[in-house]
């Protein structure tokens, strides 16, 4: 099924602000809420699917590459992080806990589920080199990466035998920890994370003698990156939970690709199309000719008219790059370009010398031809 444009998900416009993003998410976010709807799976999903456009659209950068580019150019999955699979519920209220209670949720979310603080690994960026090709057909990349992982001796919890805990009792596993105090105002009560156990609402017993506690080691990891058609240098893609593993069991961070594409040696990218430039000789303009061309797919045949100017453009259609959103193909565009010689021989001179006599070799161009707007708009036609 067809994913939601994230706009129409939180009821917004594409001139909305942070403010109001976070506001209509809020409207969402109460609306769907787990323990407002128990059991309704619906519910659920839409819960699920707010969270995933206010991760996009309150990300300055994220919301730059979907506004240009939609689904397609937030990574492999087409979505923020949240619609990949990589996250569930606990990770939305780690992520967004903040909103609702910032928002009075009240009850919403008062278990222990919502209270305690869930850790969340740092993002991890990385560079890939694509040629022409693979930005033109789309590519399979595996790059290792050095990176934070789960410890395989506690599971990534941090405990020894991974069960070695007790309820923190400053906090009674709540995670937060709330104070009264009294101002000229009134009482007023402020909630924190728990200084014991830093809002994980327990405490490590025994802690793992392969991390220390920490319930991550430095490793490495084979990651298998699909490119989609059409993307551009420079752009950023991610893969959801593919960065660094988090403390304790908590949520890993993102793996972010930086797109780097590599010059190719005949073909130049303009925007989804492509621009090859052609040298022919005078008498190949003159008398026309059938010349090679190079693509992505290999080389075509193209007919040179006799009587070709020099700064003519040949357009191939649907022979550059795939638009990112998947809505049709750029062209290739043949720019001709007539090779006078830098040097003659003597037999050479004579020869040119008796063509300009003729006529027929006086420049003659027509209205078309001095008008640079009118000869723009032809190359293009």
């Amino acid at each position: 099924m067809a994913k939601r444009d994230y706009y129409e998900v939180l009821g917004v416009s594409k001139n909305a602000t942070s403010e109001e993003i976070k506001k209509a998410y809020r409207q969402q976010a109460m609306k769907w809420h787990p323990d407002k709807n128990p059991g309704n799976k619906d519910a659920e999903e839409k819960f699920k699917e707010a969270a995933e456009a206010y991760e996009v659209l309150s990300d300055t950068d994220k919301k730059a590459r979907y506004d240009q580019f939609g689904h397609a150019g937030l990574g492999n999955a087409g979505s923020g992080g949240f619609g990949a699979g990589g996250m569930n519920i606990e990770d939305i209220f780690a992520h967004f806990g903040d909103i609702f209670s910032d928002f009075g949720f009240g009850g919403f979310g008062s278990s222990s589920r919502g209270r305690q603080q869930v850790n969340r690994g740092s993002n991890l960026r990385v560079k890939v080199k694509l040629t022409l090709e693979e930005v033109v057909k789309g590519a399979e990349k595996k790059i290792k990466v050095n990176k934070s992982v789960a410890c395989e001796s506690c599971h990534g919890t941090g405990a020894a035998h991974g069960s070695s805990y007790s309820t923190c009792s400053t906090c009674n596993g709540r995670g937060q920890v709330s104070r009264v105090t009294h101002t000229f105002l009134g009482q007023m009560q402020t909630t924190s994370v728990c200084p014991a156990c830093g809002g994980e609402g327990r405490i490590i017993t025994h802690k793992c003698t392969s991390c220390y506690g920490e319930g991550t080691i430095q490793g490495e990891e084979v990651i298998r990156i699909n490119i989609p058609a059409g993307v551009q240098n420079g752009m950023q893609l991610s893969m959801s939970g593919k960065g660094n593993a988090a403390r304790r069991g908590g949520a890993s961070g993102d793996l972010l690709i930086v797109v780097e594409e590599v010059e190719h040696a005949e073909l130049v990218r303009d925007g989804n199309d492509l621009v090859y430039n052609l040298f022919i000789s005078v008498p190949e303009a003159s008398l026309g000719s059938t010349v090679e061309i190079p693509t992505i797919d290999g080389k075509v045949k193209v007919k040179i008219e006799a009587g070709t100017q020099s700064g003519k453009i040949l357009r191939l259609r649907g022979k550059g790059v795939p638009n990112l959103n998947g809505y049709g193909k750029g062209d290739l565009l043949v720019r001709i370009n007539v090779w006078i010689p830098r040097s003659l021989s003597r037999d050479e001179k004579k020869l040119m010398e008796d063509l300009s006599r003729s006529d027929n070799f006086t420049p003659k161009p027509t209205h078309a031809e001095k008008s640079a707007f009118r000869k723009m708009k032809e190359m293009y036609d």
